[in-house]
């Protein structure tokens, strides 16, 4: 028994042959050959030439020569590797030609497109001699002839001018036509007699060979009058073209004046962008031809003394290519075979068809029409693999297809009818009866043992088909189809089961529901138990995938339920839902309207109809609904100086849902806005609008006075007014500036200043009568464009006051350490100067260099340490007292030397013991250098890690006692002191609380 499946890339055929299934396929190429140009480098050159198929049987392969079989058995210099040929020691004369490989197993054979091998040779030039002088006047033109030798291969080339590497480069007066190799120049000057050599490169071997030079010599008898152009290099009056290949024109011409070259379409169609202009015109480059490229292209070469042209037509050719391929095909024994298939190509190519391989003639059963094949009564003999050729002058090309012709009987173990087929009571039911056979079976039924006929109920199909009608519980039966051919009978048989129909028993219902809330959708049913039953859910024509909407989408329930839950449901779950129950005989469905009520949508076209100095008129459009009417508005706005939206006051100041425009107020003038909306309803604010466009209100007079107005301090005779400055958004306007009015105390009239600036925040008014420290009535004011705006309280401001007058008296000094000195001094008495404190200032050196300290106290002190000095070094000091005008006059310069530095090292071997709560400590003197100060004595420092507080003990002696509490742990510091200060702490020691080394030792 044969048949056939279809593959998604090969039709393959199954033998059954009992309980063993064997694949066949015939063979289709993976790889074809292509066409090969070699250069021949050495004796021992090899090339190979692809060919490569797949089938099962794999394919076996031959291979042809210029249509002669390749007889691989002998022949020592060719064999093949897989399908792929290898020639060894190539040979130009004997391996030149056309190959063609063709593949094969037992169900046919097919031919690979045709590869031409050929090989790329560049020959000396025959001469090697000296060429003969060509003599010209100056101003005529000349051509110097290359005449290349015997080559196969693309050819360059290139001409030297008297020595390499000096080469001719080509302009509108000189060009180096790539087609025969020749040098035109157009006009003849002096700098052009010399030594020409013609350079010719093969571009597949890389070879290059000189000629012999041409010598071009000047003559004597004048120089040549001008004349009308000549055109010496023109394209033929037919240029063939292929398709998608770049075509390359040239047209050069000799004369004097040089020439200009033009090109045009003599059918007046301009040149596409993709044509190019080289070498000075001489060549027009036309890349990727198509058909509309075909046509007659003219040259034009034009000077004063007249112009000339030359004219061809390029025509346009393309190899064919498929427009319709034909298919594996597998057919009964005795049915007919229709192949089509089609090519286009220029010229329209011709078709012929191969079968195996071989040339496949018209007659008899066999018809060949164009590209069309037809084989009428098939039989087994007309299996095999079919190409169809089409071919031009220009290419071949090939298209194959599988024929397999069966014959065999019929079977149903593929289709057989299904044991136990579930039928609804009143419904229509379908029994199919497809066998497979070849020729196809003729089939009747039978309803237990008894042969069915047709009747108003019962309907027998020419396919097989039966029907019957309005099914019922009678028509429960075993049900046989029993099929034949000329090869044989078979049948298939099943039973028909009639059930009972179902029930829907509980419905969902339309809702409105709240986004956020979560809802059961019911879905039961009643149904006859021999059913089996699937439920499903579709929400606005989409079946939900449980999985994949897990977040929102469960089923739940039994076998007989399909309730959906819906969680945490959002708007876009608001629409129709469909439970849909599938049982074995039929599918029922029922539906509900899911309302979902969310927040408003967001308003939307914001725009601000009108705009004050502090109003502005907004308007806009309604976002959705989502279920709940709009109940109101709020409008919120932004500016550059607020952190984010900010609702804002309207008038009305309720905005209801009916509305569609209100009227900001409280605005700041001159401030540039952006508004939006946001709607709510009974369920809640929802998403804002898209902010409408930056608008800004119209000016105004200042209506908001500076504040924190002070001042005082300055120097002598001034009077220093701050203020806190307007911040931009409350200045109304453009030109904004401030306004300061002062007056003394007691006085009527106000002095009047005004700043433009709208930054700063002080002004000092200086005037030599200003008596030092006395008080003033200060008010600082705002204006703008628009006017003057309101003026602040009035503060009381002091003018400066002038500095002490006095020097500070019986200023003493006292080093305290390496970096500490000790400044005293006497205060001052009673003097007209305020004295608000002292300040110390402190240097390296008499000359008062950058290094100059200086440290300042408030208040009636007299005494003030300075530190961070450096050890062993003199300081000079002196002493001012000091007010807000600055500081008074210094005392006399006084000078001291700082101690010298502690020793830098630490006590050494330092040993304890422990009796008790006693401890005792030994360690080794430290010994100060000469440039350290001596020491004095040693620190002990005792943390205690229960209450982390550290007490000192001083001893002049290197053993020291300590008593110490059983109940803490204690780290040990020790010190060395000197004059200079604490010198560089020991290792810490650690010492364990007393009751953890009693309870270590019982243990």
């Amino acid at each position: 028994c044969f048949f056939l499946w279809k593959d998604s890339i090969l039709k393959k055929v199954i033998y059954t042959e009992g309980q063993k299934d064997v694949i066949f396929q015939g063979p289709r190429w993976r790889m074809e050959p292509s066409d090969l140009i070699l250069p021949i480098n050495s004796p021992d050159q090899q090339a190979t030439i692809t060919c490569e198929a797949e089938g099962s049987p794999p394919p076996q392969y031959r291979w042809s020569l210029n249509g002669t079989l390749i007889d691989l058995g002998n022949d020592y210099r060719r064999h093949m590797s897989g399908g792929s040929l290898i020639i060894s020691n190539l040979d130009k004369d004997q391996d030149t030609g056309v190959y063609q490989c063709t593949a094969f197993n037992t169900w046919g054979s097919i031919l690979s497109r045709r590869a031409s091998l050929q090989f790329a040779y560049l020959d000396n030039f025959k001469t090697q001699t000296v060429r003969s002088a060509v003599n010209v006047r100056e101003g005529q033109g000349v051509v110097l002839l290359c005449g290349p030798p015997a080559h196969s291969g693309e050819l360059t080339f290139a001409w030297i001018f008297n020595e390499y590497p000096h080469f001719v480069q080509q302009d509108s007066r000189r060009f180096i036509s790539q087609e025969t190799g020749s040098l035109y120049i157009a006009k003849v000057e002096p700098s052009d007699v010399g030594n020409y050599t013609c350079v010719v490169n093969n571009t597949v071997t890389k070879e290059k060979v000189l000629s012999s030079p041409t010598p071009l010599v000047l003559r004597s008898d004048g120089v040549m009058g001008e004349y009308e152009p000549k055109i010496e290099v023109h394209f033929t009056d037919s240029v063939p073209a292929a398709k998608e290949s770049v075509v390359k024109l040239e047209c050069f011409a000799l004369g004097n004046p040089v020439p200009e070259i033009s090109w045009r379409r003599t059918s007046g169609i301009p040149f596409p962008s993709k044509v190019k202009m080289k070498n000075s015109n001489a060549v027009l480059e036309i890349p990727n031809f198509q058909q509309e490229d075909s046509g007659t292209y003219e040259c034009m070469a034009e000077n004063r003394r007249g112009k000339n042209a030359a004219r061809g037509r390029i025509s346009f050719h393309a190899k064919p290519h498929w427009l319709q391929t034909m298919t594996d095909t597998v057919l009964s024994i005795e049915e007919n075979l229709l192949w089509e298939c089609k090519a286009n190509g220029k010229p329209k190519p011709s078709y012929s068809w191969l079968k195996n391989g071989e040339q496949l003639m018209a007659e008899g059963r066999v018809q060949i029409e164009n590209g069309a094949l037809s084989i009428a009564v098939l039989n087994l003999s007309d299996s095999g693999m079919y190409q169809c050729v089409a071919e031009n002058k220009h290419g071949i090309i090939y298209s194959g297809g599988q024929l397999m012709v069966l014959a065999s009987p019929p079977s149903f173990s593929k289709r057989p009818l299904r044991a136990l087929l579930k039928a609804r009571s009143g419904s229509e039911v379908t029994l199919e009866c497809k066998p497979q056979a070849s020729p196809p079976a003729i089939s009747l039924w039978k309803k237990g043992s008894e042969i069915l006929q047709r009747s108003e109920r019962i309907t027998l199909l020419p396919n097989g088909t039966l029907k019957i009608a309005n099914v019922t519980r009678r028509d429960a039966a075993s049900y046989t189809c029993v099929a034949k051919n000329q090869f044989g009978t078979a049948s298939t048989t099943g039973r028909l089961l009639v059930t009972e129909p179902t029930r829907i028993t509980m419905r969902p219902t339309n809702m409105e529901i709240i986004v956020g809330e979560s809802i059961v959708l019911p879905c039961q049913i009643a149904c006859d138990p021999a059913l089996d039953v699937s439920f499903s859910w579709a929400f606005n024509g989409q079946l939900i995938d449980f999985q994949r909407d897990s977040d929102h989408f469960e089923r739940v329930g039994g076998s007989i339920s399909g309730d959906l839950m819906i969680r945490n449901i959002q708007l876009n779950h608001g629409g129709k839902y469909v439970c849909v129950i599938d049982t074995d005989v039929e599918s029922l469905s029922t539906s509900a309207i899911l309302v979902v009520k969310g927040p408003p949508g967001p308003p939307d076209k914001v725009a601000v109809e009108e705009i004050t100095d502090s109003t502005a008129q907004v308007s806009w459009t309604p976002g959705r609904d989502n279920g709940s009417p709009i109940t109101g508005y709020i409008i919120q706005a932004r500016t550059p100086f607020t952190v984010g939206w900010q609702a804002v006051d309207t008038v009305p100041e309720v905005v209801n849902g009916n509305m569609l425009t209100a009227t900001v107020v409280a605005l700041n003038a001159w401030v540039e806005y952006e508004f939006r909306v946001v709607a709510r309803n009974t369920v809640g604010l929802g998403e804002p609008s898209p902010a409408s466009a930056k608008t800004r209100t119209e000016d105004a007079i200042p209506d908001t006075a500076p504040t924190d107005v002070g001042g005082g301090g300055g120097t002598k005779s001034e009077l220093v007014i701050t203020w806190e400055p307007v911040p931009e958004e409350l200045q109304n306007g453009e030109g904004f500036g401030y306004i300061i009015a002062f007056r003394p105390v007691g006085t009527v009239t106000w002095t009047r200043a005004v700043i433009s600036t709208p930054g700063v925040a002080r002004y000092v008014f200086r005037n030599d009568t200003i008596p030092p420290f006395s008080p003033f009535d200060v008010k600082v004011g705002a204006y703008n464009n628009r006017g003057e705006g309101p003026f602040s309280s009035i503060a009381t401001v002091y003018s400066a006051e002038e500095v002490p007058g006095v020097a500070p008296k019986r200023v003493r000094t006292r080093s305290m350490s390496a970096v500490q000195i000790e400044v005293i001094w006497e205060a001052l008495p009673a003097i007209p100067e305020r004295v608000l404190g002292y300040e110390v200032m402190y240097w390296e050196d008499d000359t008062k260099p950058d290094t100059v300290g200086k440290v300042r106290i408030s208040g009636n002190y007299t005494m003030v340490n300075i530190t961070g000095l450096k050890a062993n070094t003199v300081y000079y000091l002196c002493v001012a007292a000091f007010n807000t005008a600055g500081p008074g006059p210094q005392s006399a310069p006084i000078n001291t030397t700082t101690k010298k530095p502690p020793p830098d090292r630490a006590p050494l071997n330092i040993q304890w013991t422990m009796i008790g709560s006693t401890l005792t400590m030994h360690w080794d003197p430290v010994v100060a250098l000469d440039t350290e100060s001596k020491v004095t004595g040693y620190l002990v420092m005792l943390r205690r890690h229960r209450y982390n507080d550290i007490n000192t003990i001083f001893t002049n002696k290197t053993t020291v006692e300590l008593s110490l509490s059983a109940n803490d742990n204690y780290l040990i510091q020790i010190k060395a002191m000197s004059e200079g200060g604490e010198g560089v702490g020991s290792e810490p020691i650690h010492i364990h609380k007393l009751s953890d080394r009693l309870s270590l030792i019982l243990k």
